[in-house]
């Protein structure tokens, strides 16, 4: 592959919308028209590809270079991109300035799947491997990731890569999340009636005070060499119906950031003996939940990447870990190692997004002398 051809095709990405409709449904885009148009091109380009749709028109791409004789390699990346509303950019012109490429999705992450694309090719055309390259490129990763829960569950790996634009670091581990909703209740009566009426919006007031003193004073302590402290915090409320009226009830969302280390359930008592001794009749209810993600760093994925990158890099990698959560997780606990390695970029989820396009080369090199190494 050369830069040329893989910068047209990161280019041609970029211009095919693909919004996740879970997010942006006024939108009007999926996955689909990109899954399209990669399934083609691999299959121009010698490569076994197919669509696997999980949820009415939204689908996974498939792809595998090699026989089931030997060790697996996954090479994982997500089709679809948050929004592209409110941008300053036009979302789907991708203009190379300074050697940046522009628009949504050019890190967040085109650019990585142009690289395993670009990756897939190398290593059929060689054909000198032992085993399998499995090409993952799948739905969702921005919403409820349907997609890698799908594929995880129809296919196995010995190892997998994700080429999140991880700044040319290694990502051993990454956070979980929670998310909760709490909800209280007063009653209703005329703004003038203070002897009848009761606001749930002013009971939530202490819990939000006693959340933040949990988070800054028992969180904190909560720690891990790569991951740094465990947190959360308050994200939405709503209630009431107008300003003359004692508000009846109030709705309340929090995240917490959670760690390899935590458990669910002592997760979730902990913060509901916070709300509770602050106002026994609040609601808690737990809405969704993201187990976080760490691989050894004993893994051979993880040794195999690194002596890759040193030897076409010049260095070994930083390895690091993220408090943003990536599909890794999916793998990781259905037993595959997982890691995070892809190229340099900026705007995730901004009104301006780039991609350094010289180390979407760089990964993209280093990733196929990692599946030679791997799959000897």
């Amino acid at each position: 592959m050369t830069s040329e051809k893989i910068l047209r095709l990161l280019q041609e990405l970029i211009q095919i919308p693909s919004v996740n409709p879970g997010l942006c449904p006024q939108e009007g885009y999926n996955e689909e028209k990109i899954a399209i148009y990669i399934v083609d091109w691999l299959t121009a380009n010698g490569i076994k590809a197919r669509l696997e749709y999980i949820e009415g028109s939204r689908p996974n791409v498939v792809a595998e270079v090699g026989e089931d004789d030997g060790p697996t390699l996954c090479l994982c990346a997500h089709l679809d991109t948050v929004s592209a509303m409110g941008m300053e950019i036009d979302p789907f012109d991708p203009r190379l300035e300074a050697g940046r490429v522009y628009g949504r999705g050019s890190c967040d992450m085109k650019a990585g799947i142009a690289a395993i694309m670009g990756v897939a090719v190398d290593i059929a055309e060689e054909g000198k491997i032992n085993g399998k390259l499995i090409v993952a490129l799948v739905c969702d990763e921005e919403y409820k990731s349907i997609g890698a829960e799908h594929f995880v569950s129809k296919y196995n790996a010995d190892a997998c890569i994700i080429t999140e634009p991880t700044d040319m670091k290694l990502v051993a581990a990454h956070k979980g999340f929670l998310w909760g909703k709490i909800a209280t209740h007063g009653k209703s009566a005329h703004g003038s009636r203070w002897d009848l009426g009761q606001s749930a919006i002013t009971k939530m007031g202490p819990i939000i005070t006693a959340l933040g003193q949990f988070d800054k004073s028992i969180l904190r302590n909560k720690t891990h060499d790569l991951l740094g402290p465990a947190s959360m915090h308050v994200s939405l409320i709503d209630g009431g119906t107008e300003i003359s009226t004692y508000a009846a009830t109030s709705e309340m969302h929090f995240e917490r950031r959670t760690l390899p280390s935590e458990e669910y359930q002592h997760t979730t008592n902990e913060i509901e003996s916070v709300i509770k001794d602050v106002d026994e009749w609040a609601h808690i209810n737990w809405v969704f939940e993201r187990k976080p993600s760490v691989c050894s760093l004993d893994e051979f994925i993880v040794q195999t990447a690194s002596s890759s990158f040193q030897k076409l890099i010049g260095e070994k990698p930083e390895v690091v870990g993220w408090d943003f959560w990536t599909d890794a997780a999916v793998f990781q606990q259905r037993g595959i190692p997982s890691i995070n390695l892809g190229p340099v970029g900026y705007g995730l989820h901004e009104p301006v997004e780039w991609v350094e396009f010289d180390s979407v080369l760089q990964i993209q090199r280093v990733l196929v002398d990692t599946a030679k190494r791997f799959l000897k």
